[in-house]
Parts: C-alpha cells; structure tokens; sequence
C-alpha cells in the first residue's frame, strides 16, 4: 500500500516539472523555435485547429521562422492569428511562405519574462505539494483503518518528503536555466 502511494506521488510529481518545462517552451528567449507558435488556432473550414496541423513551421535562422501553409486560402488565416496572438509578432508575407522575424528582447521584457518564469515554477512547486498532501493524507487514513502502524505511516512521510524536496530542486534547477536563457544577449 505505501509502495503504491508513493509511486502514485512520484509519477505525478514527475508530470508536474514535465508540465512546467512544456509551458516555459512556450516563453519567448529571443531565439527562433518552431514551439513558439504551437499554441496559436487558426480557423480551418470554421473550427479552430493547431498551427502545426494546417502548415510547416520551421527555422530560417536564430532570429527567423518560416510558415509554409499546407493550402493557398490559409495565408491569410495563419497570418491574421499570428498577428492576434499575445506574442507581437508581425509575419512577412511573399507568396504561401511567411517569414516571421523575432524582435530583439528589450531588458524590461526579459525582467517580466523572468517574473514570468517564476509564477510558473511557484505554479508547479505549489502542485507539487499538493500531491504530498494528498499523499500524507492517503497515509493517516491507512493508520486510522488499521492497515499500516503509525511508525510506517512516520517512514512512509519522510519518504514523501525527500521526494517532494528532489522534485523541488528540479523545479527550480529548470527555472534558473529558463531565467538564464532569458537573459543572455
């Protein structure tokens, strides 16, 4: 039973710094990754669909992403839905293949990308204690039916605890990278 709980805890765990690294993907450093556009809809016979499911996203260079649509009638669509994403970016069009150049970070963005990055990785440290209460409480209802002694559910505890802790030092491990990321030139 608390072997059980406490891989429950660890995979779960585990999926909460995976969810963090898929949102920070998502934060702009300045350098060109066809990531940055995966969450952008674009209409598509009239039901929202994935940029990447409609057109070719790809890298020209370290400050550049091409758009290559897989129809003629969607450049218009792929272009108006970059231009209204929260990520100011303004496409280039010539012909069906769009050229999207990424601005230079300002310093004053870069300090709120880095806010940024903090509330995410707070984000996943909060679910992630989360999971170790649920756990812990998982613990006492097993002393309280009598399944496990209270110095097992203590042990099983400390186990949770030195889990939570590593998956913390991940958290933050990931963040320090992002933030450093964000602030190189």
């Amino acid at each position: 039973m608390i072997d059980e709980i406490t891989e429950d805890a660890k995979t779960r765990m585990g999926k909460s710094v995976d969810a963090l690294k898929g949102d920070l993907i998502k934060i702009r450093t300045g350098r060109a990754h066809p990531s940055l556009l995966e969450h952008i809809q674009v209409p598509y016979y009239g039901t929202p669909t994935p940029l990447k499911q409609v057109a070719n996203v790809a890298v020209e260079d370290a400050r550049t992403l091409t758009v290559t649509p897989w129809e003629k009638d969607l450049v218009s669509a792929i272009e108006k839905a970059i231009l209204e994403s929260d990520l100011g970016l303004n496409p280039n069009t010539a012909g069906t293949v769009m050229r999207i150049p990424l601005p230079p970070l300002t310093e004053e963005r870069r300090r709120d990308m880095t806010k940024l990055v903090r509330q995410e990785g707070e984000r996943a440290k909060v679910a992630v204690r989360n999971i170790r209460r649920d756990a812990n409480s998982d613990f006492k209802e097993l002393v309280k039916e009598k399944e496990i002694s209270e110095d097992d559910e203590r042990r099983a505890q400390e186990v949770i605890q030195k889990l939570t802790d590593k998956f913390i030092a991940d958290i933050d491990a990931v963040v320090q990278d992002k933030e450093k990321e964000l602030m190189e030139i």
